[in-house]
């Protein structure tokens, strides 16, 4: 086969990626304005772009600008943040199943902040926050440490093992944290639960550069970790700065899951099913997955938020519980098929 029909197929397929990256952003702006529309009391459209546009008003205009564009503001953050996260650990790690909650990563950033808030006293998301990130990272750690601690290195199961077994010790030391304060316990219990409802628009305006600073330096990321995906030796010979692109990548991780976290309470799932639902239609080129990730994953969390704030009006089920039986068929179906895979 000649290399004129190779390049003509190639800039064909990078077309069609690149139109269907603007559709899936046309269906998150979509997404955006019925979160802010939909819920308890729902608004028509035109009055909702009547408040974003600035138009001065009362009533819905005050329930539109003052709770429920922040609310959808950290649900475009948070999901973009996870969706990413899930892509960086699922490359890095060479594990399918890799996901900042099953890591034991969300756990870790949620035991920081409750922590700095139930243990310490300390609300204020500019200190909180400092408490995620060291979580995330220490759970990072410790869960590549436990994994690897065998003759033959790290392995997809034993670091899904430490990571599950780490989040539970995490999760039990923040339960017997809230326990003992019953005032931390009221505050914490929604944000525990994952819930984008949880926080104000001062938290949201401090976690925001954090989520992207985490984003931008996660999609530069793209073209190493397609070096690191052919093995270290080859990454190398390719140009790759192995050490770095570990390093970088476990910084953006922790950025992206800590502030997250620090915003919506411990998600799960997330990072795990859109990575591979955009694997399946992009391949695993990380100058795709990534992108595509970031645009997809607030989508699907936004779209868990929604069906939340409508199935029990006049409350709502928290997103993270929507998230939980969404994705925990997923991730049962996922290990299935690696199982029968390898066999």
């Amino acid at each position: 086969m000649s290399a004129v029909p190779i390049a003509a197929t190639t800039r064909g397929r990078s077309a069609g990626l690149a139109a269907g990256l603007v559709a899936a952003a046309g269906l998150l702006v979509l997404v955006t304005l019925l979160s802010i529309a939909l819920g308890a009391r729902s608004v028509p459209l035109a009055t909702v772009i009547d408040a974003l546009t600035g138009t001065e008003g009362a009533g819905d205009h005050t329930v539109i600008v003052g709770l429920r564009v922040p609310r959808t503001v950290l649900g475009l953050g948070a999901g973009a943040a996870l969706g990413l996260a899930g892509a960086l650990m699922q490359s890095l790690t060479r594990n399918p199943l890799a996901d900042p909650g099953l890591l034991g990563i969300n756990q870790g950033a949620a035991l920081g902040a409750t922590l700095a808030i139930g243990a310490f006293g300390l609300t204020d998301p500019a200190v909180y926050v400092w408490f995620a990130f060291a979580g995330a990272a220490l759970a990072s750690v410790l869960v590549y440490a436990l994994g690897s601690a065998s003759r033959s290195g790290a392995s997809p199961v034993r670091l899904a093992l430490a990571g599950v077994a780490l989040g539970m010790v995490f999760t039990a030391i923040s339960s017997a944290i809230l326990r003992m304060d019953s005032q931390a316990f009221d505050r914490m219990r929604f944000w525990l639960t994952g819930s984008l409802a949880a926080q104000t628009e001062d938290v949201i305006v401090r976690l925001v550069p954090f989520m992207a600073v985490g984003i931008v330096l996660a999609l530069l990321l793209a073209r190493p970790l397609n070096g690191l995906a052919l093995g270290d030796d080859a990454g190398r010979a390719l140009g790759v700065a192995v050490g770095r692109t570990r390093v970088l990548t476990a910084v953006a991780v922790t950025l992206l899951c800590g502030a997250a976290t620090a915003g919506a309470g411990p998600l799960w799932f997330v990072g795990l099913a859109v990575p591979h639902a955009v694997r399946a239609v992009v391949g695993p080129d990380q100058r795709w997955l990534l992108p595509y990730s970031a645009v997809l994953a607030p989508v699907v969390l936004l779209g868990a938020d929604i069906v939340g704030r409508l199935v029990a009006p006049p409350g709502e089920v928290q997103v993270g519980i929507m998230c939980a039986v969404v994705g925990g068929p997923v991730f049962i179906l996922l290990a299935r098929r690696k199982r029968l895979a390898a066999l």
